[in-house]
């Protein structure tokens, strides 16, 4: 799952020949916006069947805090 999730937030985030690890902040990057949340959020629902309101996902700033979230609510 971290791979995916990580292989995903660099290729939203256009991080061409970068790589994003799973506890940096992905909300400092600088192609991270409205439409980058978004597109996570559609993957996450798509990929694996993980449905996150808007609200809660504004608490996430890691993928790591984002693999707990699903893990907890899996």
């Amino acid at each position: 799952m971290k791979d995916k999730l990580i292989e995903e937030f660099e290729d939203i985030l256009e991080l061409e020949g970068e790589s994003i690890q799973a506890e940096d902040n992905f909300r400092e990057y600088d192609n991270w916006d409205s439409i980058a949340a978004l597109s996570v959020m559609a993957f996450l629902d798509s990929e694996f069947n993980f449905s996150i309101k808007a609200e809660d996902f504004k608490e996430i700033n890691t993928i790591n805090e984002l693999i707990a979230l699903m893990n907890k609510n899996a």
